[in-house]
């Protein structure tokens, strides 16, 4: 080839280039049906008898070039672009294609004219990712990720771009997969048909997306985070990446936490809502990438204690060397030269070793999942731990370790997992169930129905994550119309938008209004007050939150002591732990349970016992009160009655009345039915008190009245010995 003619060329070629960004970077076009393939720019032979000319620098004619090529995008000597060149033919193959190269992206994604989300040929191998793979009209409507357990995400915006690659190549369904294929029945015996199944690299999509994409190993019976919900504005992968040059923008993240100016600051992240021991270590202060880190050692110490114990071979993992895990040949627990060599894999997998294998995997894999996840990562690999425990001679110690945040902040939490399958979350129950409920209830009044979301976030309390400041509410209204607040701590007014129940007196009164009191009636239906009404509960009379009976007084508003008053006086805002340090400074007791009223001789129970607190009394009396309901149920309505905390609507029809509700009774079409007003009461009450586990603390005196008028309104019916008993 003459000097003119190649000089030529790369004219002609370098205007190719320039036409095809500067097309894609101008307003899009409507995408036809079938689009054109794209101009690619053709290589070709350097002439043996002179060196390559160097390339054409681009850098002023193309938009961020210079960034682009800095990028591991770009690096055309990687192993991520270089690994077939020894192969014959040297060609991408399908199954790599879509992500290893940018003829296969653009056959995936149905640029080229063929069928999208399917690679139908090799690609060759001096393709990297480059301006025309994400720039042109098919790659730019792309709004759809299919994964590879089959979930398939729509509505997207560019970050399906990034997703399409970063999503790994397997997951707890191709784990599951080899599995059922290998005729795997024992979880603990080794299976010569199986071997390491490895999810690949920098999958950051699983573990921001959790458990809606079932990319790490999820143990049956357990709940997961989902989608991990950061801050508005800074959601998606171009939002915390540099598109072309794939860095962080860490000048996104000090505006709020200061000190994140580089990688390392950034793994120091500790936010507010994760002042968990995940690792069990005794530091709250370290990153959570740290956390992560702790975890993981864990995970493959347990690994490692399982592998010998129980598949009989020991092992050893190189995060550099193909398959990762091999035989530990001298036993001494780390890679030795000549162990980490294709030859020496590790063949002896049991089912059970092969997902905890698969879990540590997913973890070393996304080295930033602690931003794009942490929480998912955490709970695979704890519940990893805990699962390969349950055959080791010596457990993993996890007692000090946590596998979830406080419960504003567990995703995985029925409270937020529960409409999952409905994909909604109604509008009845969105103030206090998702992130964004309380904002728009301050700022609307009402609300309506909105996505499940990943626990609370920073926005549901603060109205400016500059300052942290926090939404201003003088008063809040309770389910029975009483508008309260705490005057010397609006603050805590947030907390009482959810902590007051969903029920009160003047709605039993509505839904009994005109019906005989020991009468059956087919218009009851039970009254459930919700979870956690501390709020109803500290305001005691004020608030009505229990059911008051008529021609009896109340104890008001829980006056404590000046600056332990209020919500946030005695939990933290973030943990939600008690702060018990000054509890017993006061009271004098190690155990705040053990705390008494004024006066510490009067025995409220009737169970001879004048030392135990006020817990002790409140539990004792709730007992009675469910054995008089029984009594009443089953002599009075007719049908034998049983409790259970957890199912929901909490009483069912006692078939063998044995007063526990089981399992095959504790199910919806064996719900209670038989209810009369006086029942209603009594149950609406116990109820109450089991949903606030720190009523004795909240308003000690206001529980025990209600107890005790519930016990003696079902002894004017049937026998209850109320003799001993006392009332506040």
């Amino acid at each position: 080839m003459t000097r003119r003619l190649l000089k030529g060329f790369l004219m002609v070629a370098l205007f190719v280039v320039v036409g095809v960004v500067l097309t894609a970077c101008q307003q899009a076009t409507p995408e036809p049906t079938q689009p054109p393939a794209p101009p690619q720019p053709t290589a070709v032979p350097c002439p043996t008898s002179a060196p390559c000319p160097a390339a054409p620098d681009l850098s002023s004619e193309v938009p961020y070039y210079a960034l682009w090529m800095n990028s591991g995008h770009a690096d055309a000597t990687a192993e991520a672009f270089r690994h077939w060149d020894s192969e014959n033919p040297a060609e991408v193959p399908p199954t790599c294609a879509k992500c290893h190269s940018s003829a296969g992206f653009l056959d995936y994604i149905g640029a080229d004219g063929s069928q999208a989300f399917a690679v139908d040929k090799p690609a060759p191998t001096d393709t990297v990712i480059n301006c025309n793979t994400c720039h042109n009209p098919s790659t730019e409507s792309l709004t759809t990720v299919k994964f590879p357990s089959g979930v398939e995400l729509t509505g997207l915006g560019r970050e399906a771009v990034c997703m399409t690659c970063h999503q790994g190549n397997a997951s707890m369904v191709q784990v599951d997969e080899a599995i059922q294929k290998a005729g795997a029945t024992d979880e603990d015996a080794v299976v010569g048909e199986l071997g390491f199944i490895n999810i690949h690299y920098y999958a950051a999509a699983v573990s921001r997306y959790g458990a809606q994409v079932k990319g790490g190993y999820q143990y049956p019976g357990k709940s997961y985070d989902v989608l991990f919900e950061h801050v508005s504005g800074v959601q998606a992968c171009q939002d915390c990446h540099n598109s072309h040059s794939l860095e962080l923008k860490t000048e996104s993240c000090v505006s709020c936490h200061p000190g994140a100016n580089s990688v390392e600051g950034v793994r120091a992240i500790r936010m507010a809502s994760s002042l968990t021991d995940y690792d069990g270590d005794g530091d709250i202060k370290e990153g959570l990438a740290d956390e992560i880190a702790g975890l993981r050692d864990m995970l493959y110490t347990a690994i490692q204690a399982y592998a010998k114990e129980v598949a009989g071979t020991a092992i050893v993992y190189d995060k550099n060397a193909y398959p990762y895990f091999f035989i530990d040949t001298n036993e001494n627990g780390s890679v030795d030269e000549g162990e980490a060599i294709f030859p020496n894999k590790y063949a002896s997998w049991t089912p059970r070793l092969e997902k905890a294998a698969f879990n540590f995997q997913v973890a070393m894999k996304d080295p930033g999942g602690y931003a794009h996840g942490g929480k998912y990562i955490i709970q695979l690999l704890y519940d990893s731990i805990e699962n390969l425990n349950e055959k080791l001679a010596t457990p993993v110690d996890l007692s000090m370790a946590n596998r979830v945040d406080a419960g504003h902040f567990d995703g995985s939490a029925e409270a937020f997992r529960h409409w999952d399958a409905e994909g909604k979350v109604p509008n009845a129950c969105v103030k206090c169930h998702t992130a964004d409920g309380l904002p728009q209830f301050i700022a609307e009044g009402v609300n309506i129905s909105m996505m499940p979301s990943n626990g609370l976030r920073c926005e549901t309390c603060h109205n400016d994550l500059s300052t942290f400041s926090l939404y201003q509410v003088e008063t809040v209204t309770f389910p029975s119309g009483a508008k309260l607040g705490f005057e010397n701590s609006p603050n805590d007014n947030l907390c009482l938008n959810c902590h007051q129940g969903r029920e009160s007196t003047v709605s039993v009164n509505r839904a009994i209004a005109g019906l005989e009191p020991d009468t059956p009636s087919d218009k009851l239906t039970f009254r459930n007050v919700h979870y956690f009404a501390a709020g109803a509960t500290l305001f005691g009379s004020e608030a009505q939150g229990v059911y008051q009976y008529a021609g009896k007084e109340y104890a008001g508003k829980f006056e404590h002591i000046p600056n332990y008053q209020a919500c946030s006086d005695c939990h933290d805002a973030h943990k939600l732990t008690v702060e018990e340090g000054a509890c017993r400074a006061c009271h004098q007791v190690e155990d705040v349970t053990q705390i008494r009223l004024e006066d510490p001789k009067v025995d409220y129970d009737g169970d001879g016992d004048v030392n135990e607190g006020i817990k002790g009394e409140i539990d004792t009396l709730a007992e009675i009160l469910y054995q008089a309901i029984r009594t009443y149920a089953k002599d009075v309505a007719g049908s034998p009655i049983a409790y259970s905390p957890t199912a929901y609507p909490y009483f069912f029809v006692d078939t063998n009345e044995d007063g526990v509700a089981s399992p095959d009774e504790a199910i919806f079409p064996n719900r209670y039915v038989s209810w009369t007003p006086r029942l209603l009461q009594a149950a609406y009450n116990y109820q109450y008190v089991q949903k606030d586990p720190g009523g004795y603390v909240h308003n000690g005196k206001y529980i025990l009245q209600v107890l005790y008028d519930s016990i003696v309104d079902l002894s004017s019916k049937v026998q209850v010995n109320t003799a001993n008993l006392k009332r506040p």
